[in-house]
Formats: C-alpha cells, structure tokens, sequence
C-alpha cells in the first residue's frame, strides 16, 4: 500500500497539480459567482415574483448562459443594489445606536453616579445600588 502512494505522486507531474488548482479554483469562483447573481435576484424589490422564478429557472437550468446573460441585463444594477442596501444598514445601525445611547439613556445616569463616587458624594454600597436600579429600567 505505501508503495502505491510513491507511484501516485509520481505519476502527477507538477504542472498537472497547478493545473487541478486553477480548475478548482475557477470552479470555486463559479459558484460563487452563481450564489451571487441567486442572492441578488431574490433581494431585488423592484423584480416581481413572475421574473424572479424566471431568472432563477433561468440560471439554474442554464447555468452558462443564464449567468452570462443575467450580468449582461442586469449586471450594472447590482453593484447599485448592493451599495444602496448597504447604505440603508448603515442608516440603521446608526439610528438605533441614537435610540440606544441617546439623551435620558441608562449610559448618562451611569456615568452621573460614576461622577458622584469618584467625588465622594456616595458611597460604594450606594453607589451599587444606584446601579442596579438604573439598570433595573
């Protein structure tokens, strides 16, 4: 059996190998290509249900062909559709740390009390259960 494994090695020359990692390597960035243009015909507002089962047999069926056409159709508006949603993510995540950390916020009364202890105004004991009551709403 180890003899076996000598004579495989040496029966795949070297550019053989480079040769199996650029095939598994553009077959890796197929799919992914294809996972893509799936995941963008489904995250697309503007196609109606009609024409996303459309593209989507399209691209499955005719793998090729279906890819090829979809970035020629509709290729330029994917980078547009991708921006705006991730421009609408930012605007979210921005507005609910507003909301979170926002005026009258835990964070505020937190760092009063802090304020209050470092001074010597409170005590420890006090100060802890301060915490705990701001924390408790």
């Amino acid at each position: 059996m180890n003899d076996s494994m000598v004579h495989l090695a040496v029966d795949y020359p070297l550019l053989n190998m480079f040769w199996t990692m650029l095939m598994i390597f553009c077959w890796v960035l197929w799919f992914m290509l294809l996972f893509r243009i799936i995941g963008d015909i489904f995250r697309d507002d503007s196609l109606g249900g009609w024409a996303k089962a459309g593209w989507s047999v399209f691209v499955i069926l005719l793998p090729f062909l279906g890819v090829f056409v979809y970035l020629i159709a509709r290729g330029r508006g994917m980078g547009e559709r991708e921006l705006n949603r991730v421009r609408q993510n930012e605007q979210q995540f921005r507005s609910y740390v507003r909301e979170t950390a926002g005026s009258g916020g835990h964070a505020e009364e937190l760092a009063r009390l802090a304020e209050l202890k470092d001074r010597g105004a409170i005590t420890e004991a006090e100060f802890a259960q301060a915490k705990a009551k701001v924390l408790a709403t």
